[in-house]
């Protein structure tokens, strides 16, 4: 019998280098947006580096009333949101190494978002071409694929992975706060968390060094050898991914 690792993570949008790190360290990789959408965190927004500092790029999204509504049923309400962003990033980039090299790519995907209603369809878009571009070959699902009737958050996160065939769940670090270990333990299925610890740090603009900014940041400024920062390593070196 074979080995699956399988990963449950909530959307984000064109996340930070090391959430696709989690991604190409899985098997399988469960976008989670059937969850409540939480406000003033990365589900709609990123940072960028400028000649100003590092800056937000936000896509507005209808929050007012609906405290308790989905990832997946949250609605953009601004449809200029992408063409916007487009700008900002060739402002910040357009002088980085490999802006050139991967402009029509990037421009393609914004173009292609920006024509999408709905949150979760923008940033399981965005994922899946950054993805391509970095090289990463995990399968991509939807959780909408899976049974989700388990009302324990555990439980839920555990059916999923017995119904992925998964013999190891691989986590984010902050949810080991509050995941129920013994469920997947009696079930059969290994937990691991991810440890974010070791990047290397790679030539970026402006100031300095910050490794919390969105992957456009490793890709315009390291082009092909983007996947090589996402390999950490006990000194912070690079090594081939």
């Amino acid at each position: 019998m074979g080995t699956k690792t399988v990963a449950i993570v909530q959307s984000n949008y064109v996340p930070w280098k090391g959430y696709f790190d989690l991604i190409r360290s899985a098997d399988e990789f469960v976008l989670y947006d059937d969850v409540q959408y939480t406000r003033r965190d990365w589900r709609n927004r990123n940072r960028i580096k400028t000649a100003d500092g590092t800056q937000w790029l936000t896509i507005p999204v209808e929050v007012k009333g609906k405290y308790e509504q989905t990832i997946r049923l949250t609605r953009v309400t601004e449809a200029g949101w992408a063409e916007n962003h487009r700008t900002r990033l060739r402002h910040a980039y357009g002088k980085a190494p490999f802006y050139a090299a991967y402009h029509d790519a990037i421009d393609d995907a914004y173009a292609e978002a920006g024509r999408r209603e709905f949150l979760t369809e923008i940033n399981d878009l965005l994922i899946r071409r950054v993805c391509e571009l970095l090289g990463i070959e995990t399968r991509i699902t939807d959780c909408a694929a899976y049974r989700l009737d388990n009302p324990d958050p555990s439980g839920r996160l555990l059916d999923i992975c017995l119904q992925a065939g998964a013999t190891e769940y691989l986590s984010g670090p902050a949810a080991r706060a509050y995941m129920d270990e013994s469920l997947f333990a009696r079930a059969g299925v290994a937990v691991r968390y991810m440890d974010y610890a070791g990047y290397p740090e790679y030539p970026q603009l402006y100031d300095a060094f910050d490794h919390a900014v969105s992957v456009l940041d490793l890709l315009f400024m390291t082009g092909p050898r983007a996947r090589e920062y996402l390999v950490r390593t006990p000194g912070g070196t690079a090594a081939a991914a």
